[in-house]
């Protein structure tokens, strides 16, 4: 019997295995079906999912049902938004109802690690308003449905939810969310308890915070009422920090995609601890420990409709009276804190908002520091009524506050400071209607920390406040091993605080020698590029700034500039460099350019015009990556060289240019030098036996290029070397990949008896092709150059007797503009085919013309061209319009 039993249950078990393994692979094509049709039927967005992770162990005995890798794309204005991205998301089913396959019941629901950013744009749009109309109302009783909902818990970990409300300029972040809730969601009315926790929470309100690196716990059961979508809830276990809250009120669906809030929040303590638990540098050192007396009142509400088109009313009070507080190891204490503030609206309209902040006193060894503030009309026309007026020894801080470890603080600071009026007087300028004066002074300021090591020192810095602008003078400091000075100005300071409108000024910067590669983060140093990449620098949105600079010595990358001045203009997420000149590399340099991060924050795009003179080819070569690629015959010149040059691209990893990206045309002039040891040359002077190949002695040797997608086209020219006359002319790719034509005509004399022994074969096999050759004194010989510059090959016949130079490169720079075509056609997506072919033609009859047919660069190029370019001008976008306007006899070509 015994025996019988066991193996019932052996059998038994054996097959809830084989079923634990073989019922997720039986059942997933329905699964994925299902959540497809469900998503597609009632999701108005991008959903797209890389995998349905389908297990019976996880949940036993229900059958797990994972998402992997979700993302939720918004459209409608925000199709550059990811609402939801999550690593996993995991749905616990029951097992009979999968089966059966007619209604898959849900009981609990896992999103791990999701990043969720919630938006509502300018318009009042929501980027969660994504669920399609309820069609419920048409279907009869009976109609199936993919799924039914019988949630008993739902859990989040380690999420991060962003909320960017532009309308109302409100703006939350919640980093490290671990939340989890449960209660019978079948029923109408039932408990819901979570719990919530956060280490870090950011919240701030028409550019104000009012919340910074907080750490939050939240413990509440929630009753929800579906019959009425209501949810009532109380509770005192809410801490903020050190700051305990109460709170009860309800919070109501509206049919029309409004909320009704009826919410009430206090500190049921007095302590003034609470409160100071708020301010980060102070709670995140040993906070514990910190003396402190003084008494708080803390309280608010929120109450009213929330919607597109309204917000709820609100107030919060915040009064301290004769705070202490200090750390029973630090010798002195901040005293007789006392602050009124109320922020209040009493009707949901924001212009109705007023800040009033009437007294702020602090302070710090004996020295007293007094704020005031009055906000008003935040919307129509923001009224501002402020002061501050105090001296700060910065280096007693210390004797105050605990620091972070390696922080160093030292200096002077006073300030004695008024505004009063309106924003609308700044704006139209009205200066005489509104009120600013004062002053203030830094002095010795040094400031150090884990973070900033190198640690930045103000000698001096004087502003001087007025309605129109805040005057800097005397700024003279060090940064990064950097002395400099500077004086200008700064406009549109309130309307950049208090409405984020652009922030506009000029500054004159002198300074004595600048390293760029430290300032920037980045590195000349192989390892530590192999091992981290420098994040590009993201030009801010709302700043309109004039540099003009003056710098002594500056490095950038393995660059070296002497004496460089020029201005920099920052605007509209892009910098601007103008004239930015200089001595280096034995010449000197022009440089024109841009930087802009408007259209991707991770691959910048770039804009370079340069002009240099009188370079030395070897320090350039190895200065410039990209001089390697796109000259990689410079590794074994040496002399003086001057470009022209202009391209465009993107940045990649460490600041460096995206080498596949740049596109652009130049010129190269030799000046004079010496080239030997190139591995084609030497090759070359092998097989025809002319030792005076290779070393070859140039001057005055002009070529023009263009590059686009790892190619350069090197067009036609000239050199002499001794009798010696070569013509050249091809392509080579950033790979170093080598597609050259050389006519070269050579005098027989020059060749010894390999190289003559080789001309004779060219000749016998031409004659016995029926062609007949007789050659001279001088040979013409026709060489197709490829391989690699390290590895090349070789295809040799007599001139006479094959395509010129002209016919072989036509190809090439047909293939080459094709590739232009090819990438123009990608970034433009709406130029038209009509407009392509045209473009097509223009192109091959343009370089037909300008590398063949027009030998003077000076002059215009006629014919074909000329008219297709007409035509492509009247359907084109703005790109080609641009493109084809560019003249050319460009010197750049």
């Amino acid at each position: 019997m015994v025996k019988k039993i066991m193996k019932i249950l052996l059998i038994t078990l054996v097959v809830l295995i084989v079923a634990a393994f073989a019922i997720p692979f039986l059942f997933k094509d329905r699964i994925v079906l299902k959540i497809q049709t469900e998503i597609n039927k009632n999701i108005n967005a991008k959903v797209a999912f890389k995998d349905v992770n389908v297990s019976l162990l996880r949940h036993f005995p229900r059958l797990s049902a994972g998402l992997q890798q979700l993302r939720v794309t918004g459209i409608n204005g925000f199709e550059r938004d990811t609402l939801i991205a999550a690593d996993n998301v995991d749905v616990s089913l029951d097992l009979i109802s999968v089966i059966i396959g007619d209604n898959m019941k849900i009981y609990s629901v896992t999103l791990e690690s999701p990043r969720i950013h919630a938006i509502v744009n300018k318009e009042g749009h929501a980027n969660w308003d994504i669920v399609k109309a309820d069609s419920s109302a048409t279907d009869t009783a009976d109609t199936s449905k993919p799924f039914s909902v019988e949630l008993k818990q739902y859990t989040i970990s380690n999420g991060y939810i962003s909320y960017i409300d532009r309308q109302s300029n409100m703006n939350a972040e919640i980093i490290g969310l671990n939340h989890e809730g449960s209660g019978d969601f079948t029923s109408d009315i039932f408990i819901l308890k979570t719990a919530t926790r956060s280490p870090e929470v950011n919240f701030s309100y028409n550019n104000i915070p009012y919340l910074a690196h907080a750490n939050v716990v939240i413990d509440a059961d929630v009753q929800i009422n579906n019959k009425i979508s209501t949810y009532l809830f109380e509770t005192d276990q809410i801490n903020v920090n050190n700051l305990k809250l109460a709170t009860k009120g309800l919070l109501q669906s509206l049919p029309d995609s409004s909320y009704k809030m009826d919410i009430s929040f206090n500190a049921p303590s007095n302590d003034f601890k609470s409160i100071l638990s708020l301010i980060p540098a102070i709670y995140q050192n040993d906070f514990n420990k910190v003396k402190t007396s003084g008494n708080v009142v803390f309280n608010g509400f929120v109450k009213g409709i929330y919607n597109s088109r309204s917000i709820p009313a609100y107030s919060l009070n915040l009064d301290i009276k004769n705070g202490f507080f200090q750390y029973p190891d630090l010798p002195k204490p901040v005293k007789n804190i006392n602050l009124s503030l109320k922020i209040d609206n009493p009707d949901g309209v924001t212009d109705h908002t007023v800040v009033n902040m009437p007294q702020a006193h602090l302070e710090m060894d004996n020295e007293p520091f007094d704020l005031r503030l009055l906000v008003k009309n935040p919307k129509s026309d923001l009224f501002i009524d402020g002061a501050a007026k105090g001296k700060i020894n910065l280096s007693d801080i210390t004797q105050f506050v605990k620091l972070q470890p390696g922080t160093k603080l030292s200096g002077k600071v006073q300030a004695d400071v008024s505004v009063k009026g309106t924003m609308a007087a700044i704006e139209q300028q009205r200066y005489e209607q509104f009120a600013a004066a004062g002053t203030i002074g830094v002095s010795g300021l040094q400031y150090a920390s884990s973070d900033y090591p190198d640690g930045v020192k103000i000698n001096n810095l004087f502003m001087t406040f007025n309605p129109r602008d805040i005057i800097v003078s005397d700024l003279d400091g060090r940064y990064k091993n950097t002395n400099f000075t500077a004086n200008g100005s700064v406009s549109n300071a309130l309307p950049y605080m208090l409405r984020g409108k652009p922030l506009g000024g000029t500054l004159q910067v002198k300074a004595d020698k600048m390293n760029l590669n430290e300032w920037m983060g980045t590195s000349t140093d192989t390892a530590t590029k192999n091992t981290a990449a420098a994040a590009p620098f993201a030009v801010p949105a709302n700043i309109n700034f004039v540099v003009d600079a003056s710098i002594a010595r500056l490095l950038y990358d393995k660059l070296e500039m002497q004496q460089v001045s020029g201005k920099m203009v920052m605007q509209d997420e892009r910098v601007q460099l103008n004239n930015i000149g200089g001595d280096a590399l034995e010449g000197s340099i022009l440089i024109n350019g841009s930087y802009s991060t408007k259209n991707s924050k991770t691959k910048p795009d770039i804009a370079l015009d340069y002009d240099v003179k009188g370079l030395n080819i070897e320090k350039t070569f190895y200065t410039f990556n990209t001089v390697q690629k796109l000259m990689p015959i410079g590794q074994y010149l040496s002399g003086k060289m001057s470009s022209q040059l202009k391209m465009t691209g993107k940045l990649g990893d460490n600041m460096m240019p995206d080498l596949a990206s740049l596109t652009g045309k130049g010129n190269l002039l030799l000046i004079e030098g010496f080239l030997k040891k190139f591995a084609p040359l030497d090759k070359l002077a092998e097989m025809l036996n002319v030792n005076e190949l290779k070393e070859i002695s140039l001057r005055e040797v002009k070529n023009y290029i263009e590059f686009n997608n790892g190619k350069v086209l090197v067009k036609p020219f000239t050199i002499k070397v001794k009798d010696i006359e070569m013509e050249i002319g091809g392509l080579h790719g950033f790979d170093q990949s080598l597609d050259y034509v050389l006519n070269i005509k050579l005098p027989r004399a020059l060749m010894g008896e390999k190289g003559n022994s080789l001309v004779n074969n060219l000749i016998t096999a031409v004659n016995n092709k029926g062609i007949p050759v007789k050659l001279g004194e001088t040979v013409n010989l026709q060489v197709n150059l490829g391989g690699t510059i390290k590895s090349p090959s070789f295809k040799m016949d007599l001139k006479e007797a094959g395509a010129n130079l002209a016919d072989q490169l036509k190809q090439q720079a047909l293939t080459f503009a094709q590739s232009k075509i090819d990438s123009t056609r990608a970034a433009f997506k709406d130029t038209a085919a009509s407009v392509r072919k045209q473009l097509e033609k223009g192109i091959q009859q343009e370089i037909s013309n300008r590398l063949f047919g027009n030998k003077d660069s000076t002059k215009p190029v006629t014919g074909g061209f000329d008219s297709s370019r007409k035509q492509i001008e009247n359907a084109g976008k703005g790109f080609l319009r641009g493109l084809l306007k560019k003249k050319p006899a460009d010197t750049a070509r």
